[in-house]
């Protein structure tokens, strides 16, 4: 490992990079098939992910056709790393036992462990037969999408082919690790301007958010619409911000602290919902909600739009508010959801959506081509990253439970490879113009300042 390092950080040639010899293990953040069940009969905000998720030592796959072997320096945590560290919905092993049946290539996933992460940012050490756009030293960062396209139902859209999977979640051979094993066409270029730790933190969520938000394929957002964005500064919510302040839009931004509002606010945001102070409670008790305080905060956000309802809800936290966002939007408005982390079994009163006309839009991660244009918004310096805390490998398990326990803001990194903080720059002056809204959610200062 030491001997990859070195040529990451001495910048060195690709014949250099193709002529280094890979170690026959790498550490990686692994859950295990035999911990399955230690969280049975507990809630999910007990389980604790600095339990379950291990740093241990796990032989290098050997990539396959149209596969590549990715150095990682830095990964991030997402909800799917929570939701892999304390088993639910379901434990990771029942998707790796699926895969493995497709074919013999697949059946390398299925294991007595399985290396989790969704993101990542590195230098490729080695690819399969039939890769030609990727070559050993290349920068690149790694959006989270696996897909066979073997099927004709995934060629239009890619998120619809049923062999559509998520990578480090429903495959093996994660980023959460020195060494990851991708698809090739996961591959995409290296922001040149930011830290390994900062191009790892967008991938995941700001394909996700663009999706959800702009692509047409989600809600099609346009200049002048009212954007309801739920968490508006976490993991998923930051992008959402950042993408309708970027695309013209107004973003009412709902968080649960005034220290989240001023993130928010800083961003250029100027609609701000601090929904703790202002004591929304959407649910009397576990079985009835009230739509008294739908009614309430549907007046507080017409306070923001000048009398105008919703035209899009940026929907992610589910059982929790989805009555409310479905109240609150316009006639003819859209409801976009890509997640439930308060809980997967909404409610809502259907008078408010089949009278008014209204959309629920489903929508899960992006497509290759999504991905490639929200990568090439933070390439170009128009998205930032949201990285607020970075930890090393083996505090993974503290790092998913900082996001289990909503004690982050943005998005929380893991420094793999890359032996400290600040590294990976290759355009210090693109840097300096952007470094205030780089730094924006960080706990302290930027590194390479």
């Amino acid at each position: 490992m030491d001997e990859i390092i070195s040529a990451v950080v001495g910048e060195a040639s690709p014949d250099d990079f193709a002529a280094l010899r890979l170690p026959e293990s790498y550490r990686g953040a692994v859950v295990r098939r035999e911990d399955v069940a230690m969280f049975e009969g507990m809630a999910s905000h007990d389980k604790d992910p600095r339990k379950s998720l291990h740093i241990q030592q796990v032989p290098v796959p050997e990539p396959a056709a149209g596969e590549a072997l990715i150095a990682v320096m830095a990964s991030s945590v997402n909800y799917n790393t929570v939701w892999s560290a304390i088993f639910e919905p379901l434990a990771t092993f029942g998707f790796l036992e699926r895969y493995a049946r497709r074919s013999e290539d697949s059946a390398r996933h299925n294991l007595p462990y399985h290396v989790i992460g969704s993101d990542l940012s590195g230098v490729v050490l080695r690819t399969g037969p039939g890769v030609n756009a990727w070559r050993p030293g290349d920068r690149v960062v790694a959006h989270c999408l696996s897909v066979e396209l073997e099927s004709s139902d995934g060629h239009n859209d890619t998120m619809l082919d049923p062999e559509q999977r998520i990578w480090g979640f429903e495959t093996n051979f994660g980023g959460l690790a020195e060494i990851a094993l991708v698809k090739s066409n996961q591959l995409m270029p290296k922001p040149a301007h930011l830290t390994w730790e900062e191009a790892a933190a967008p991938g995941l969520v700001n394909s996700t958010a663009y999706r959800q938000l702009v692509s047409r394929n989600g809600a099609g957002m346009k200049q002048g619409d009212n954007v309801l964005i739920w968490g508006a500064s976490g993991g998923l919510g930051s992008y959402a911000t950042q993408l309708a302040l970027a695309g013209g839009a107004n973003p009412i931004c709902v968080v649960s602290s005034e220290q989240k509002a001023e993130i928010c606010r800083s961003m250029g945001a100027e609609a701000v919902i601090d929904r703790s102070a202002e004591g929304y409670r959407f649910w009397k008790d576990e079985r009835t909600q009230d739509p008294k305080e739908w009614k309430r905060f549907g007046k507080r956000i017409r306070e923001f739009t000048g009398g105008e309802d919703i035209d899009i809800v940026f929907e992610h936290p589910g059982r929790e508010t989805f009555g409310a966002s479905v109240y609150v939007t316009r006639k003819g408005g859209t409801i976009t959801t890509c997640a439930s982390t308060s809980g997967y079994m909404h409610e809502y009163d259907n008078r408010y959506l089949w009278m008014s006309l209204k959309r629920i839009i489903g929508s899960h991660f992006a497509n290759y081509r999504e991905a490639w244009e929200a990568n090439r918004l933070i390439v170009k310096g128009r998205i930032h990253p949201t990285l607020s805390k970075v930890y090393p490998l083996q505090e993974t398990g503290q790092a998913a439970y900082d996001v289990h326990s909503n004690l982050h803001q943005g998005k929380v990194g893991v420094l793999c490879l890359a032996p400290q903080e600040g590294l990976g720059v290759t355009d210090p002056g693109m840097r300096a113009r952007h470094l205030k809204a780089i730094n924006r959610f960080r706990e302290g200062q930027d590194p390479t300042s």
